[in-house]
């Protein structure tokens, strides 16, 4: 069966990070900053940090530098267009916004596989062609030891796309609509929800039909995941973004921003600590100016590491 979650991280560092134009009219969470420079700084000593606090709780952590050209704004967050399987499988996703595509970069792929042992490159690009997308493990959540997606459909969430990826992974989807508090729809699953081994932190309140709804819930206790129910307000210090990874002593943390922690209640960070060691830094500039917060700087590498 496949682990749900990894020691071995990929962390994009950005050179050029700022608001993206591009992503803005499907991304509720992107606030502008006037100063792009002072933005691009504060970025990346907030990344630099949030990779120092993962190191210093025994994660491995490859970071591969952003470019300056081409411009990709978004390469902060590079769990979009690529994941790692265990199986060696490595999966390209379509990306809607046109700068975003630039982030998928072949030359990642080699460096890692100096490390790395892995099987065969999936594209899913092509349904770009068809303005079709599905922004990996963005707009799915995975529970890869049950071999389930849990997906909210939106612009950025296509479900014939994401049949394809279940066609090639044997994943089940449950798919879903969610809107946010204004009602407006939910552009990234990871945004409402984090799956770890045994838990699932989820804003039940976005979504928005019942039989849905109570086919996540179902889905989630059948898995045995204890349900960690959030606010809107919690959301949006993004407290569905969070993510389950391993040290390496085979130690499980909850990894997430500040802002997150700090909107948890006490009774929230209890539950959660039962399964794993709160681990948290500040990337506020980051969650303001990119829309994304720590679960999407970080991409999992499933592959087996090289002897």
């Amino acid at each position: 069966m496949a682990n749900q979650s990894t020691n071995n991280l990929l962390m994009i560092r950005p050179v050029a990070f700022g608001f993206n134009v591009q992503t803005a009219g499907s991304n509720a969470f992107q606030k502008q900053d006037a100063d792009q420079q002072a933005g691009q700084k504060k970025a990346q000593q907030e990344f630099d940090g949030f990779v120092q606090v993962l190191r210093d709780n025994g994660v491995s952590v490859t970071v591969i530098n952003d470019t300056i050209e081409p411009h990709t704004p978004d390469s902060i967050f590079p769990n979009n267009w690529v994941s790692f399987h265990d199986n060696g499988n490595i999966f390209l996703y379509p990306m809607q916004a046109e700068n975003r595509r630039l982030e998928r970069r072949e030359d990642i792929i080699r460096q890692l596989e100096e490390n790395f042992k892995a099987n065969h490159v999936i594209d899913l690009s092509r349904y770009e062609a068809k303005n079709q997308f599905l922004e990996g493990t963005g707009s799915m959540v995975l529970d890869r030891e049950n071999k389930i997606a849990y997906a909210c459909l939106s612009p950025r969430t296509n479900a014939e796309v994401l049949k394809a990826f279940c066609d090639y992974t044997g994943y089940q989807a449950i798919t879903f609509d969610a809107l946010d508090q204004n009602r407006q729809a939910i552009y990234h699953t990871n945004v409402l929800m984090a799956i770890g081994s045994k838990f699932a932190v989820i804003c039940l309140d976005s979504i928005i039909n019942n039989t849905e709804k109570e086919a996540v819930i179902y889905s989630l206790k059948s898995t045995s995941k204890e349900i960690i129910a959030i606010t809107f307000d919690q959301m949006n210090h993004f407290a569905g973004n969070m993510l389950e990874v391993k040290n390496n002593l085979g130690e499980t943390l909850v990894v997430m921003s500040q802002s997150a922690f700090t909107s948890l209640t006490e009774e929230q960070k209890t539950t959660l600590e039962k399964y794993g060691k709160l681990v948290y830094a500040d990337i506020n500039i980051i969650e303001t100016n990119g829309g994304g917060s720590a679960r999407c700087m970080m991409a999992e590498v499933h592959l087996e590491v090289r002897d």
